[in-house]
């Protein structure tokens, strides 16, 4: 018991030395992007990611030290980044389409029809994690609810925590559907954006191939398919066809 105890006493230990280190270079990172030192702040800031933490402020200020830098590519990267930690940023969305209107390519999205842009609207209101978080919280009052009309020797209160209870009932499958969704897209359908400053989109994985189109660094696409060094991509309008791994960073 003893053992256990301070092997848990151990775990908290570090992981307040870690919280605390974080807390300390993203302060320090901070102070340098206050001072103009943007190089300096972009460096304190990769720091902290590469050991592994990750929040939407973090992804944020950093796409701020890149947009100072002018570093637009990277800076759409972390702002898009931190889109997916806090999808409904008011900040975040009005930087990301600041830095937007500064790259080359303008790209149109295809029409989508009222009910669909609704739905992925509603749909993209949480990311993964929250839409889960969510799951967990309507399923804990669904037992709640359950508990009552188990325990409770009403018959109204157990009717009314029959329904309540099957509502969040569905409320819960509905919510799990749509976080396991959004799960499963995330793991085959990766957004990138394009790092290169002009590349010609290919017919098929060889650079031989014929040319299709061309896009410019800042780009945003999707990764549809690889075929070894090859990305098969898919962008806004439409356009499809293949560019070189190297071309892109996945958000």
């Amino acid at each position: 018991m003893k053992k256990i105890v301070s092997i848990v006493i151990f775990l908290f230990f570090t992981i307040g030395l870690f919280a605390s280190e974080n807390d300390s270079l993203i302060d320090i990172a901070n102070k340098k992007y206050s001072e103009g030192l943007y190089n300096e702040a972009i460096e304190n800031y990769q720091i902290v990611i590469d050991k592994g933490y990750a929040s939407s402020e973090l992804y944020f200020n950093l796409g701020n030290s890149y947009f100072k830098m002018n570093d637009l590519p990277s800076s759409i990267l972390y702002y898009e980044r931190a889109r997916r930690l806090a999808p409904n940023d008011e900040d975040i969305k009005f930087n990301l389409k600041t830095v937007n209107s500064r790259i080359p390519d303008k790209i149109e999205k295809v029409p989508e029809l009222f009910f669909k842009r609704w739905w992925n609207s509603f749909y993209n209101m949480f990311s993964v994690n929250n839409w889960a978080k969510i799951t967990i919280l309507v399923f804990v009052i669904t037992l709640f609810f359950t508990g009552i009309f188990i325990l409770s020797k009403q018959r109204g209160n157990k009717i009314i925590a029959f329904w309540v209870g099957l509502v969040f009932l569905l409320l819960s499958v509905f919510a799990f559907g749509l976080s396991y969704q959004k799960y499963i897209y995330s793991q085959k359908h990766h957004e990138a954006i394009v790092f290169t400053p002009t590349i010609t989109i290919k017919s098929s994985p060889d650079k031989n191939s014929v040319d299709l189109f061309v896009i410019h660094e800042g780009a945003k696409l999707i990764i549809t398919d690889k075929v070894g060094d090859w990305y098969e991509i898919r962008i806004a309008s439409g356009g499809v066809g293949w560019l070189p791994q190297s071309s892109v960073e996945i958000i």
